[in-house]
């Protein structure tokens, strides 16, 4: 007799009414189960003849239940994948089950439905395996998933455009291949490492406000910055950067697509600076028109000076090199009042003879530094060319080194006459070496810009950009180097000089005979050799 309530058990716990359910209403419920989940529940014979079929499987593979019952379940089975029935029946009289076994079915219409299927024995009263059971759960969405996400990630390896990821505590959890490409660091030496790797120091502060919005949910578009390169350059970028949301709509980290635009920056920088270039050049000339009436009274006193016996000959050597500064700024002040180029024929120097010059003129800067100089001059050759303008490059050259070590050290000048690799043509090698604090790599490439400083308020940015040009003119090169480590900072300017300078023609040279070698250390505390002025010969 069925129990429609529920009874107690004699220990007095209510008893669920299924349990007390009789065998044909359990037969009913389970079937009613069948019937009505979304999982594909169909049985099988041994010989693997389809015996029941319910509507969760109509609906996924086509067929109703009186087309399949009686057919063989090779109907849904994709020739090429027929043997595996063959094993799975094996299987099944040995007694064994067979779960999550992904495959591949075929609906009626010839679709192929991606399944994972779980096949067990059906026995009967007498434990004998007379069938199978399977249940199919369908995986289509699942595996257009895995498609969509096969693609996208893809795209992001293929992207010209580096893309990474990263979790909200800006630990970096992805990394693509123009990532690589762009920063230095491979995806194995950057996943799992903070973002900050690649910011600069002085932008750190930039993270946490970007994590901030991110966590709100707010995204940063074409957001332009400076990021870092593994070899320490730095890289203007455009950055994107989106929350990454998990199903459930939660935050949990960032994408970020970073665009090099230093092509761009650099010709933006170029437009700027040739406006700014332009507009001093105007004011350039109208200060220079306006100077030159003063200069001309200062020149006449220093001759006055010069030809003065009345004042002792160290006194009239001063008045000398004050008649050559002055000289050589109406020199400058006629280049800058009408874009002047010297148009005289150009003259051989010595150019030990420019740098003792520039030493002594700056003889109180280095004494006030408790700087040390130690000149080293080998073997050099006269060159042609423009002294005045040869000795502003040298002066740059000496206060840049000058004003980058305000704790002292040394500084090491160098001249002397080398032959150049590549056709064996002798060249003049000056070097002016200092002990001092070092260029940083981000600022080595900018130096030579105009209008680029690294001494603040204190430096107009065109000392370097000046001597280049200088130096161009001359037929010669710049070349720096410079480390920033400790103990071993300091920077190395070396300026070469082919010895036909501007001019080929080498007569007058022959006629030069070359100073003997000279190696010593000068020390700001004892007298420095009385000043000379700028020896020119000419023919």
């Amino acid at each position: 007799m069925a129990v429609t309530g529920k009874a107690k058990h004699e220990s007095g716990f209510q008893v669920p009414e299924y349990l007390n359910a009789s065998p044909q209403e359990a037969l009913l419920r389970l079937a009613a189960i069948v019937e009505s989940t979304d999982d594909v529940i169909i049985s099988k014979d041994l010989n693997g003849t389809i015996t029941s079929w319910n509507p969760a499987a109509e609906r996924i593979f086509g067929y109703r239940a009186d087309e399949i019952i009686g057919k063989s379940i090779l109907t849904l089975i994709p020739e090429e994948l027929h043997p595996e029935e063959t094993e799975i029946l094996r299987k099944l009289s040995a007694g064994e089950r067979i779960e999550h076994y992904e495959t591949v079915r075929v609906s009626k219409h010839g679709v192929r439905v991606p399944v994972s299927l779980t096949i067990s024995p059906i026995r009967d009263l007498s434990g004998r395996v007379v069938g199978a059971s399977k249940i199919a759960r369908d995986l289509s969405e699942r595996v257009q998933a895995d498609r969509a996400q096969f693609h996208l990630a893809a795209i992001v390896k293929s992207s010209d455009d580096a893309i990474a990821s990263k979790d909200l505590n800006g630990i970096i959890t992805s990394w693509n291949f123009a990532a690589e490409k762009l920063f230095g660091w491979k995806a194995e030496e950057m996943v799992g490492r903070s973002v900050l790797t690649i910011i600069p120091p002085e932008l750190h502060y930039q993270e946490p406000d970007i994590l901030r919005k991110l966590r709100a949910g707010e995204r940063i578009d074409h957001y332009e910055t400076e990021r870092l390169r593994k070899n320490g350059e730095r890289v203007w970028v455009s950055l994107t950067i989106s929350p990454i949301k998990d199903p459930t709509g939660r935050i949990i980290g960032a994408s970020k697509i970073a665009r090099d635009i230093s092509e761009r920056k650099r010709v933006q920088e170029a437009l700027i600076q040739s406006e700014k270039l332009a507009a001093t050049g105007r004011m350039a000339a109208a200060i220079a028109h306006e100077i030159n009436n003063p200069l001309e009274a200062v020149t006449n006193l220093a001759y006055l000076l010069t030809t003065d016996t009345s004042i002792n000959a160290t006194a009239r050597s001063y008045a000398q090199m004050m008649l050559d500064e002055v000289a050589r700024a109406s020199h400058i002040t006629k280049q800058t009042l009408a874009f002047y180029r010297e148009s005289g024929t150009p003259v051989p120097f010595d150019v030990r003879d420019l740098m003792d010059n520039v030493l002594a003129l700056n003889r109180p800067a280095l004494e006030k530094r408790g700087l040390q100089v130690v000149k080293e001059y080998r073997g050099a050759e006269p060159i042609y060319g423009y002294p005045a303008e040869m000795r502003q490059v040298f002066a740059n050259l000496l206060l840049n080194a000058i004003d980058a070590s305000p704790d002292g050290g040394t500084i090491r000048v160098r001249v002397s006459c080398d032959r150049k690799r590549q056709n064996g043509e002798q060249q003049i090698r000056v070097t002016v070496a200092d002990t001092g604090s070092g260029v940083p790599v981000q600022n080595r490439r900018r130096l030579f810009e105009p209008f680029f400083t690294t001494k603040g308020h204190r430096g107009n940015g065109l000392g370097l950009w000046v001597s280049l040009g200088i130096v161009q003119k001359h037929g010669g090169r710049i070349r720096l180097r410079s480390s920033t480590e400790h103990n071993r900072s300091g920077t190395v300017f070396s300026v070469l000089l082919p010895i036909g300078g501007i001019s080929a023609d080498r007569n007058n040279l022959s006629q030069w005979p070359p100073p003997p070698e000279s190696s010593r250390t000068i020390s700001p505390t004892k007298p420095l050799a009385s000043p000379k002025s700028i020896r020119v010969l000419s023919k």
